[in-house]
């Protein structure tokens, strides 16, 4: 697989799994734009990414905004779909504007920028969004929201790759990954977190961004696979 030449959008690639994928697509002559709420973070992810890399900030949570970035975009090859909010541990009591904010950004938001993205991808392109393996497995009290914006990503994944064909549609789903995402539990909470994930995983440790990159790269390469959700988790499936 070469990425030469291959012009790659990475929506919420300005830090965390995003900006591994966008780092790492780079490295292998991708021409990469990111995007994000952000124009700070924007800025120095560009510079971050070095030569031949673009950005724009974009509100993913607004529809306009949305096809706006899309049309000064202009074609492109790929699409990565990471953005997110970080996530809070809801308990069913919790208050729902607060559930309905993250499917905002991780549903809504990456339903909206597949509508104005495929006008704009060439022949051969893809899209690939971001899941959980919450979906498949809550780890506990207060993972429903989590894990129903999960199953909603999944089932979206599998609908557009039908109704988007031949575009190729698939869905990363990562286990527990040491980004950003955790950075409401606080320093102490976080870390305990990581060691009992790194207890239980077959792979001995929570997992790192550009461990979950690589899946993103191999569903952007791999021509023969559309509607699958790739699990990225360290075998967390199997404890």
């Amino acid at each position: 697989m070469t990425l030469n030449e291959q012009r790659i959008v990475v929506l919420g690639g300005t830090s965390g799994i995003g900006f591994a994928v966008a780092k790492a697509a780079a490295e292998q002559d991708a021409r990469v734009v990111v995007g994000s709420s952000s124009q700070t973070r924007v800025t120095a992810a560009v510079a971050a990414l070095g030569p031949g890399a673009e950005g724009r900030a974009v509100n993913l949570s607004d529809e306009r905004a949305t096809e706006a970035f899309f049309e000064a975009v202009g074609e492109f090859d790929h699409l990565v779909y990471t953005a997110g909010e970080p996530l809070d541990l809801l308990e069913l009591d919790a208050d729902l504007a607060k559930v309905r904010r993250f499917f905002e950004l991780r549903y809504w938001g990456a339903l909206t920028a597949a509508k104005y993205a495929r006008k704009s991808i060439r022949d051969g392109g893809s899209m690939v969004f971001t899941s959980g393996t919450a979906g498949a497995r809550p780890l506990g009290p207060g993972w429903a929201a989590a894990s129903s914006i999960c199953g909603a990503m999944e089932g979206l994944t599998r609908a557009l790759a039908v109704e988007l064909k031949p575009l190729r549609v698939n869905c990363v789903a990562p286990g527990v990954v040491m980004t950003d995402l955790w950075a409401g539990m606080g320093d102490a909470a976080r870390d305990a977190f990581y060691a009992s994930e790194a207890a239980r995983l077959p792979v001995g440790h929570a997992g790192r961004a550009e461990e979950i990159a690589e899946g993103y790269l191999y569903l952007i390469g791999q021509t023969y696979v559309t509607g699958q959700v790739l699990h990225v988790d360290g075998g967390s499936l199997l404890t």
